[in-house]
């Protein structure tokens, strides 16, 4: 048993390694001219607001996007805050879930307009774009399950953003909406591509082209929402997150974590490297102590 251990021990590392390695990938190198430092150094510039996480001992996550005075609209600061608080997400050990909301019982208005008017030149345009895009596809890779609470307005980049979690329940009178079209644009954060995904192209089509309002019952119609809580309140609409989350995590870290992998792979990659990613993931949980302990516990042919 103990050479099986050991054995297996490497195994784990080995693979572990190399899924961290795929999931951190970078959609954007310098090959496309990507030079994130000098990017992160020009955001910097547009300050305000900050995005906060804390991290319950249940492994629930709570990231909060804080800029109230301005719907928590996003700053520069705030989306290198956000690429720094994912990073956290993704070394956090006992991470199984997470949930994403807004301070002052609304969820995120897009970019702050002053900052977007100071880059509005096509290459620092394009550059936000890309930095942001990195960040939310790392959001969306995370091994933690997240559900965006969507309490007040979800607009523009804030609607995008709804997009990079697993799930969104809404809170009564809520609503997301892609202005960008009233904009004079198109989704740049990986919404358009991400929402495609979640309703299908024909809703997605309509959603964008008549920046359409999607209120909690449209939501639910297009399944674009899991849920509508029966509360508005911050602090309960928080409580009714949690306990609808918490139904997807309870369990062991490394199984709630392989899950969410096995489901990104399948989601992502050609049905090949899927199935071997699935088989790689695989080998993390067989003969784990989770797997061993349920073994003992129950025979499953009762």
């Amino acid at each position: 048993p103990e050479m099986a251990l050991s054995v297996w021990k490497n195994l784990l590392h080995t693979t572990k390694g190399r899924i961290l390695q795929q999931r951190r990938l970078s959609l954007y190198s310098g090959a496309h001219g990507y030079k994130e430092e000098l990017i992160k150094k020009k955001l910097q510039q547009f300050a305000g607001g900050s995005i906060n996480l804390s991290k319950e001992d249940n492994g629930i996550g709570i990231l909060t996007l804080n800029n109230p005075k301005l719907m928590n609209a996003f700053t520069g600061t705030m989306m290198v805050e956000l690429q720094e608080r994912i990073t956290e997400l993704e070394n956090w050990k006992d991470g199984k879930g997470l949930i994403v909301y807004g301070a002052g019982n609304t969820f995120c208005s897009g970019s702050d307009l002053n900052a977007v008017k100071e880059i509005s030149n096509s290459q620092d345009g394009m550059n936000m774009c890309m930095f942001m895009q990195n960040t939310l596809t790392r959001l969306m890779r995370l091994p933690l399950i997240s559900v965006a609470l969507v309490q007040g307005k979800a607009f523009g980049g804030g609607a995008e953003l709804t997009t990079a979690c697993d799930f969104r329940l809404m809170t009564p009178g809520s609503e997301i909406r892609f202005v960008h079209k009233h904009m004079g644009l198109v989704p740049g954060w990986g919404g358009a591509a991400r929402l495609v995904r979640i309703v299908g192209s024909g809703a997605a089509l309509q959603l964008l082209s008549g920046a359409t309002r999607v209120d909690p019952e449209k939501a639910l119609r297009l399944g674009f929402s899991e849920q509508t809580l029966s509360s508005s309140d911050e602090t309960t609409a928080l409580e009714e997150a949690r306990a609808w989350l918490s139904q997807y995590t309870e369990g062991p870290v490394s199984v709630i974590q392989a899950v969410k992998k096995v489901v990104t792979a399948g989601r992502e990659l050609p049905l090949e490297d899927a199935l071997r990613t699935e088989k790689d993931i695989f080998g993390t949980v067989w003969g784990g102590p989770a797997n061993l302990q349920a073994l003992v516990r129950r025979p499953k042919h009762k």
